[in-house]
């Protein structure tokens, strides 16, 4: 094979459709464009979701909804995850290390979900009311 003997394969190139060569073309005089009006002409077109000059949908519609970005760097922690990691003093490197947390979270709160059986002190760790009064049970504080 040479360069000169490249070709591609039958039927991935077809010819570009010529609009505005005639009638038997049928695509002529308008050329696929239909009558008139602003679609039309030559460089007339508008921008995404414009009803001309009515008030658009996206803005006819009530706003609903919000996403704080804050619950992106926000975790939970569960009473049984305190009972796996090792360590008696937990905060928010050690979530880190053990792996229960991402390295992003800022901000880490333990629930009650599980058992705890041992003494655990939380540092910079937020509780519910629940996990908080298991972890005294257990004989921890809540720093």
């Amino acid at each position: 094979m040479e360069l000169n003997n490249i070709k591609p394969a039958s039927g991935a190139k077809h010819a570009k459709r010529r609009v505005g060569r005639g009638i038997g073309s049928g695509l002529g005089k308008t050329a696929g464009r239909g009558h008139k009006g602003q679609k039309s002409r030559a460089g007339g077109f508008h921008k995404v979701g414009f009803e001309g000059g009515q008030m658009p949908l996206q803005r006819r519609l009530p706003k609903r909804g919000f996403k704080s970005v804050a619950l992106k760097f926000a975790a939970e922690v569960t009473l049984s995850d305190l009972q796996r990691i090792g360590a008696e003093e937990i905060d928010l490197l050690v979530l880190k290390a053990a792996g229960f947390v991402g390295e992003l979270i800022k901000n880490v709160k333990v629930i009650k979900s599980g058992e705890l059986s041992r003494k655990v002190v939380l540092k910079g760790i937020g509780a519910t009311a629940g996990a908080k009064a298991a972890i005294e049970a257990a004989g921890g504080q809540v720093a």
